[in-house]
């Protein structure tokens, strides 16, 4: 046994095996680890976060029922280069059923939620954006608790959205056309 990890040609590498070096690095307990384009991020999961996350959650399990496969941070492979993504949520397609992995596939994905963190609020906003429009995710939520604004990217087509609705914290989001269904209270999220 060695702690060593032993270094590939980078154009060799795949998200498995990166994650599973990952899983032999020292991760601190409450980060949450992420590979995007080919590198890896780490952020910390912070209080204000994780109470949003839970308010959202609450929303929509009581909407949806407590049966609804909705994930949080756990992996999801998308198109590109090197992208295993970990959403703050993910609300998974009725029906749908992981690969041999346990795996999703991003075509089962309804609507993903971000959370920003400051250390990657650009990667919520460039690269992640970007591959949630050209892998067709109908619905991605921005909660940015910094600004206390909310940003819904709708309507997927040729990689890009063509939807961008700017909520501010207090006002309501309506995700009711979209596969969710609902109108989502930004009522008492709280501010960083």
């Amino acid at each position: 046994m060695t702690d060593r990890i032993e270094m590939t040609e980078p154009d060799e590498l795949t998200l498995d095996d990166l994650f599973e070096r990952l899983e032999r690095m020292p991760v601190p307990e409450g980060y949450k680890v992420e590979i995007v384009e080919g590198s890896v991020h780490t952020s910390p999961q912070r209080r204000t976060h994780w109470k949003i996350i839970r308010k959202v959650l609450r929303q929509l399990e009581g909407h949806l029922g407590e049966e609804a496969e909705i994930d949080s941070d756990v992996r999801i492979d998308f198109p590109g280069h090197l992208n295993g993504f970990a959403p703050d949520l993910v609300k998974i397609a009725d029906g749908a059923t992981p690969d041999s992995r346990g795996l999703f596939s991003p075509n089962d994905i309804e609507l993903v939620v971000e959370v920003i963190s400051r250390s990657t609020a650009a990667n919520d906003y460039g690269p992640k954006l970007r591959t949630y429009a050209s892998s067709g995710v109908p619905a991605y939520l921005i909660v940015d608790p910094y600004v206390g604004r909310s940003r819904l990217f709708t309507h997927p087509k040729d990689g890009d959205y063509g939807r961008d609705l700017t909520v501010d914290f207090g006002e309501e989001i309506d995700l009711s056309d979209t596969p969710v269904g609902l109108t989502l209270s930004t009522e008492n999220f709280p501010r960083d």
